[in-house]
Formats: structure tokens, C-alpha cells, sequence
């Protein structure tokens, strides 16, 4: 079980019967908005309440790779494209939907649906 804290810490909860142990995976130090599993449960998506978009790849347990910078726009949501987990789509408050390539962040393609969300 993945879950954030306002803090923007991600916890791993691993349960075991009736055990049970809960470990610190991963600090993006940005209040989370959410958190999406590939298909596969291989890697993360994290979106912050910024809009930066992060993977993480709880099997490397490593750091939490920056996909998407906030700078450009605002990314309301993410998910990934499937099936597989090569790709992400995402929306921005300003009505942009992007297709971005997950191992190294590039745009593939963008839509504007000329709709911007009133936060």
C-alpha cells in the first residue's frame, strides 16, 4: 500500500498478516495530489499539487525522477497511456493535453483543447 502526506512524503506500507511495517520511499518535499500506478505496478507516477510530475520505481528503490516541471504549465493529472508503460498522458490547467515518453521526460504530442480550469 502507496500512500503521501500532505508533507509530500510517499510511505510504503507492507502488510503481512497481522504485521505490518511502514517505510519512508521517497520525499519530493511538494504536497502530492496524487499517486498512479503503471499496469504493471512497476513505476510510480507522482503529481504534485504544483503541477511537477515525478516516476518512481519502488523495485529500484532509488530517488524520484522529475518528468515534468511545473514551469511549463500546470499539469492537473497524469496517468499513463496503455496498454504498456513506455508513455503519459497529462492535462494542464491551461486545456493542454500532452503525450510525454517516461524514460527520458520528451514531449511526444500535444492537444490544446482551448479550456482552461478555473482552480
Amino acid at each position: 500500500l502507496y500512500f503521501s502526506v500532505q508533507e509530500g512524503i510517499v510511505f510504503c506500507h507492507r502488510i503481512r498478516g497481522l504485521q505490518y511495517e511502514m517505510t519512508v520511499c521517497v520525499d519530493i518535499s511538494q504536497p502530492i495530489s496524487s499517486l498512479i500506478f503503471s499496469p504493471d505496478y512497476t513505476t510510480l507516477l507522482i503529481v504534485t499539487k504544483q503541477g511537477t510530475t515525478y516516476t518512481y520505481r519502488p523495485a529500484h528503490s532509488g530517488e524520484a525522477v522529475k518528468l515534468l516541471d511545473a514551469c511549463s504549465s500546470c499539469v492537473l493529472s497524469a496517468d499513463f497511456l496503455t496498454p504498456g508503460n513506455k508513455y503519459c498522458v497529462s492535462v494542464a490547467i491551461s486545456g493542454e493535453v500532452q503525450v510525454w515518453l517516461l524514460e527520458d521526460g520528451t514531449c511526444l504530442s500535444k492537444l490544446s483543447l482551448d479550456i482552461e480550469e478555473n482552480i
